[in-house]
């Protein structure tokens, strides 16, 4: 059992509002807070020990079970994705495989020109995406599946395991944005056979902005160059045993990090691993299940309300967003939050992401509000 008591301590945000926003911009916990303070701090008087702060990679890893060197920092989602669009080839009349309910990100750098690749569509029904659909897609010219783990309207989750299987069979690749589902739901790129995935902090990950992963499955890394080559691209001895860098010939990283450029936001990364550790250490699988606690809770009082969910209910497509209909939905979720409580309107409807320190008790909050306005 989570002791969620001592866990909102850690949120200030509980103390005055209903946060359930997460899939937007979450609300820093104070141990990641109180990190980017004293970095801040020792950097007034420059007194940085950089033993006490680390970039999270190793904790990244181990919230989606990978070796640390298979892990890239990246400032935000669309550039991990960019990345990946980038380092891979494409013959001529060649796909990328996606969905119609993508966010931007996860589409845009496919379609530039330049590439010169086709982009198949896999049509949602009512909200869902069939596996189906993603075999009648997916043939031997195929390169990449790229989609998002979980749906940023409605919340629905995609299958990794099956889509890694479908993109392997045809010799192609899968790359994930795992942007709204790192923090709630378990991933192992290894058993799930995910090939590339990148996702930033500032969401479930409950970080700051500025921090975000990449991850390279390893055997790619050697043979996939970078877009963007920088001082940090190198192997480090290249800077660590000599006086001047060795800029006549190019000597890059065997590992992931030779994805990265340059200086990353150390005092976002100073957030980041704490915010990290703080989900490891609470357990993702038991995030995940009281989360779904809450979310069907949640559609089950929106039902009865008599609301037209988007969501998908079964559990193995649910995440931690619900999302249902309603007129108004700007003017709406700006008087609930003027009573406190914190939504997004998307897509013709609101959009509700609660984390595991929300509780029952808030979400009959929400619901009671939102039936009076």
């Amino acid at each position: 059992m989570l002791d969620i008591d001592a866990l909102r301590d850690k949120f200030p945000v509980t103390r005055s509002k209903v946060f359930l926003n997460h899939a937007a911009y979450s609300p820093l916990p104070q141990p990641v807070f109180d990190a980017m303070k004293q970095y801040n701090a020792d950097l007034c008087r420059f007194e940085i020990d950089e033993s006490t702060y680390s970039f999270g990679k190793e904790s990244f890893a181990n919230l989606i079970h990978c070796r640390e060197d298979e892990i890239a920092l990246v400032p935000n989602t669309s550039t991990g994705l960019n990345i990946i669009a980038n380092v891979l080839t494409y013959p001529p009349g060649s796909n990328v495989v996606t969905t119609d309910l993508e966010y931007p990100s996860v589409v845009y750098p496919w379609l530039k020109k330049a590439l010169g690749v086709n982009i198949r569509y896999v049509k949602n029904v009512d909200g869902q995406v069939s596996i189906d659909g993603f075999m009648e897609a997916v043939d031997d010219e195929t390169v990449l599946i790229a989609v998002s783990h979980v749906e940023y309207v409605n919340g629905f989750k995609h299958d990794l395991r099956q889509l890694s299987e479908i993109a392997h069979n045809h010799d192609a690749l899968l790359a994930v944005d795992a942007i709204q589902s790192l923090g709630v739901i378990p991933i192992d790129v290894q058993n799930e056979g995910v090939d590339f995935l990148t996702a930033s902090c500032y969401k479930w990950l409950l970080g700051p902005a500025g921090a975000g992963y990449l991850y390279v499955r390893r055997d790619l890394v050697k043979d996939l160059d970078p877009p963007f080559i920088g001082w940090a691209s190198v192997k480090p001895e290249v800077f660590d045993t000599i006086d001047f860098w060795e800029i006549r010939h190019l000597d890059l990283s065997e590992t992931a990090s030779r994805y990265e450029i340059g200086c990353p936001s150390f005092i976002s990364y100073a957030g980041a691993d704490v915010a990290l550790r703080l989900l490891l250490d609470v357990g993702i699988p038991r995030i995940y299940a009281k989360i779904l606690s809450l979310t069907k809770q949640l559609m089950d009082s929106l039902e009865d309300l008599g609301f037209s969910i988007t969501t998908p209910r079964p559990s193995s497509h649910r995440s931690g967003i619900v999302h249902f209909l309603i007129d108004e939905a700007q003017k709406k979720a700006e008087r609930l939050k003027r009573q406190g409580i914190i939504v997004s309107a998307r897509s013709n409807g609101i959009r509700v992401a609660p984390h595991f320190y929300n509780t029952e008790e808030e979400v009959r909050r929400f619901v009671e509000t939102l039936a009076k306005v």
